[in-house]
């Protein structure tokens, strides 16, 4: 009841009106042709419910008018495709038809009601036009006070068959199994993708901005201009190849950017290994294998889980020495990045996303990766397969 009162206050109510009034040109035309058979619009739109694009045409149209606070939402209740099944195109004839029941109800209260509107009105002035439409004929006090009464009336009636045919949208022109299903699998792969580049930011931004702090700090302490020189080239280095990788992800942002072929891969790992020296880290790697022949999903996997284990080096333990090992073993890739804990006091490890993505990355490929304590030292531990991905 509350809505119903709240009506005539809605622009809603008055685009279903709109929507109610549609079939009126079909009726129209038809009274024009056949007026012995009002009935024979009900029959013609029959085979048309059967058209698979017809459902769309209506889907369109009906939450445009009915439901146009569902335009921007990617599950409305209402269906914009084509009809794909014959259950679909079955509740679509049954649309056309209720559209149709419901449309000459509100059309005949729209022709109706105003017309008694106006007649109470010449009552009430002293000018009766006719009094077919009225059953009795008031006096005029009582025509001026009951004249705005059939047009209250009609806004109601509209409003309560605008719930109605919009409750019978949502029923009959709803998405049918399939297509929600198909939508779920859109919405998920938009997830998947959108944590794949919150992931991609985060690990090469983040070691970007960890490189140039440690570096920063090391040559404002050392106070050697030799080595300041140093640090401010890898800083560049560092940066302009984040730089890259941030070009790179909005790329994929704007649907224009380069394909994932061209995104960093482990045959550029040395590039990683030089930055992590440069911000004084004693790095001793081990790479063994055709590294420049793996998979290119796990490659450039591989990559970002190095970025990512030797950011968390500098970030939470600064320039200590780091054990690197990266081998191709039979039927997978092992990688493994190894460093002493750190002594500074209040460092919480093993908590952060860069760790969740690692392992998020590893599983991804099918893969599993490990971090946390390993004799005494701190382990990332990543094992990808490769037998599956070729």
């Amino acid at each position: 009841m509350y809505r119903l009162l709240r009506a005539p206050l809605q622009p809603v109510t008055y685009s279903r009106w709109l929507h109610l009034c549609v079939p009126l040109l079909l009726l129209a035309i038809w009274m024009f042709i056949m007026p012995e058979w009002p009935w024979g619009p009900l029959l013609l739109v029959l085979p048309f419910g059967l058209v698979p694009w017809v459902r769309l045409a209506e889907g369109l149209q009906a939450q445009f008018l009915l439901t146009p606070y569902d335009r921007d939402s990617s599950d409305g209740a209402i269906s914009l495709a084509p009809s794909a099944h014959w259950g679909d195109r079955w509740r679509t004839v049954l649309w056309l038809e209720t559209r149709m029941i419901i449309a000459i109800g509100a059309v005949a209260a729209t022709v109706w009601l105003p017309t008694i509107a106006v007649e109470l009105i010449a009552i009430a002035i002293g000018h009766p036009v006719g009094d077919d439409f009225l059953p009795f004929v008031p006096a005029p006090w009582a025509a001026a006070l009951l004249a705005p009464v059939p047009l209250v009336v009609l806004v109601f009636i509209v409003a309560l068959l605008g719930e109605l045919i919009t409750a019978a949208a949502t029923r009959l022109l709803s998405p049918s199994a399939a297509e929600r299903l198909t939508a779920l699998e859109a919405r998920t792969e938009q997830l998947l993708e959108r944590t794949r580049i919150a992931r991609e930011l985060h690990d090469s931004i983040g070691h970007a901005l960890t490189v140039a702090v440690v570096q920063a700090g090391a040559a404002r302490a050392a106070g050697d201009p030799a080595f300041t020189e140093r640090a401010l080239c890898a800083i560049e280095e560092t940066g302009r190849a984040a730089l890259e990788d941030l070009e790179r992800v909005l790329g994929v942002l704007r649907e224009s950017g380069q394909p994932p072929s061209q995104w960093p891969t482990l045959a550029e790992a040395d590039r990683l290994l030089e930055s992590a020296r440069a911000s004084g880290a004693a790095v001793d790697a081990q790479l063994t294998g055709e590294l420049d022949k793996l998979p290119g999903p796990v490659t450039r996997e591989g990559y970002r889980i190095l970025q990512e284990a030797l950011t968390n080096v500098l970030r939470h333990c600064g320039p200590v020495p780091v054990r690197v090992r990266v081998e191709m073993a039979a039927g997978r890739l092992d990688l493994e990045v190894t460093n002493p804990l750190p002594e500074r006091p209040g460092v919480t490890l093993g908590s952060g996303s860069g760790l969740r993505g690692i392992r998020e990355r590893a599983a991804l490929l099918g893969g599993e990766a490990e971090t946390g304590l390993y004799e005494g030292s701190w382990r990332v531990r990543a094992r990808l397969p490769l037998e599956r991905i070729r």
